[in-house]
């Protein structure tokens, strides 16, 4: 209302004026066929094909607690009250970021799920919690069954893996949206975790020791600084072989992001772990301490892990500074545990039991929540 009274008040501006500058638009002719929404490229009866498929893929995940079917408006999971006293949920959300444009140059669709619900299991269960649903949101232009199926496939393996219910998700088709044969995706995890027994670093305590769990690659961060490296400073392909990574270049950036809960399940039943660290985007320099109380510091020492060769080759085809290299990529350790020294020997125990390797790599010291490399 304000822009309207200031143009009529305008001196060299009257309201028939400004009627006659505008120009009116002619009636519509109609089309002489009817157009449908497939017309405009949502091909409602192909998205149906392909949600029966995708609720045959969720229904092999289902477990006790999942109350509803697929295809309702939302999804219903009762929490077994035998098995927790005061429950707690821990949700989660996140995507699968630029590693998708390898999948797509690949046509490689069924991998792209599974890291999708492995990050988010990561992510819930550093708190302690155990993972119980799993929600998917998959966009395109122009949907493709197959490529449809293949991704939700890799999502329900993941969540059967897991021990994590498919219970819904959203299949958009946007027509213009998309580039054609590309498409985005993203997750919603819900877990549960007793109060109790809640992880949140308030008990780490200066003294207490850093062991890492190795990663399987990039895992699903820091992939757009590996593609302009990669694709554009070495000009390869994902077919080209790299001799100092031992590996065709698509191969080795879809390796499929690592799950830690089946080893973090035994690890905080045994109750050797006072804070965990999901190393993700920003690398352990920005998550560690995400997880350190106030008072506290970590000092992680270099060359106590095997860094992988992908991350030693894309250091040196940029001449990346080590600490941008720290703050980027998980540089071989996809999850870092904090265990106070009289817990360090049963720590170890449980991880070797479990067939999990893990290196000692620093400790906790005093501090302002930060980490230090020495």
């Amino acid at each position: 209302m304000s822009d309207l009274r200031l143009s009529l008040r305008h001196p060299a501006l009257t309201p028939q004026k400004d009627y006659e500058h505008k120009s009116v638009a002619k009636t519509p002719t109609s089309s002489p066929t009817p157009i449908t929404y497939a017309d405009a490229g949502v091909d409602i009866d192909r998205a149906n094909r392909t949600k029966q498929r995708i609720k045959y893929l969720a229904h092999k995940t289902f477990t006790r607690g999942v109350l509803s079917e697929i295809g309702g408006f939302g999804g219903l999971f009762a929490v077994d009250k035998t098995k927790y006293v005061d429950p707690v949920l821990v949700s989660s959300v996140d995507g699968v970021g630029t590693k998708l444009k390898i999948a797509f140059e690949m046509g490689l669709h069924s991998t792209v799920g599974a890291d999708l619900v492995n990050h988010c299991v990561n992510d819930i269960a550093v708190q302690g919690a155990a993972p119980m649903f799993f929600m998917d949101y998959l966009a395109t232009g122009t949907l493709d069954p197959s490529i449809a199926e293949k991704v939700v496939e890799g999502i329900a393996d993941a969540c059967k893996h897991n021990g994590c219910a498919l219970i819904g998700g959203e299949t958009a088709e946007m027509p213009g949206f998309y580039p054609d044969g590309e498409y985005d995706l993203a997750g919603f995890i819900v877990g549960v975790v007793e109060r109790e027994k809640i992880i949140t670093g308030k008990d780490v305590q200066i003294g207490d020791i850093i062991l890492g769990l190795p990663s399987n690659g990039l895992h699903t961060n820091g992939y757009s600084l590996a593609r302009k490296l990669l694709f554009e400073v070495a000009r390869y392909s994902a077919d080209t072989y790299v001799n100092e990574v031992k590996n065709k270049v698509g191969n080795e950036l879809m390796r499929t992001h690592k799950s830690y809960w089946p080893s973090l399940r035994k690890l905080i039943d045994s109750q050797c772990v006072a804070a965990l660290a999901h190393i993700t985007g920003g690398g352990i320099t920005e998550n560690l301490p995400r997880v350190l109380p106030r008072g506290t510091a970590a000092v992680i020492e270099l060359g106590t892990w095997p860094v992988l060769p992908i991350f030693e080759h894309l250091q040196q085809l940029g001449n990346v500074p080590q600490d941008e290299m720290l703050r980027t990529f998980n540089m071989g350790l996809g999850m870092l545990l904090v265990v106070p020294s009289a817990k360090f020997k049963k720590a170890q125990s449980v991880l070797e039991r479990v067939g999990e390797k893990a290196y000692t790599i620093g400790r906790i010291v005093k501090g302002e929540r930060k980490v230090s490399y020495s």
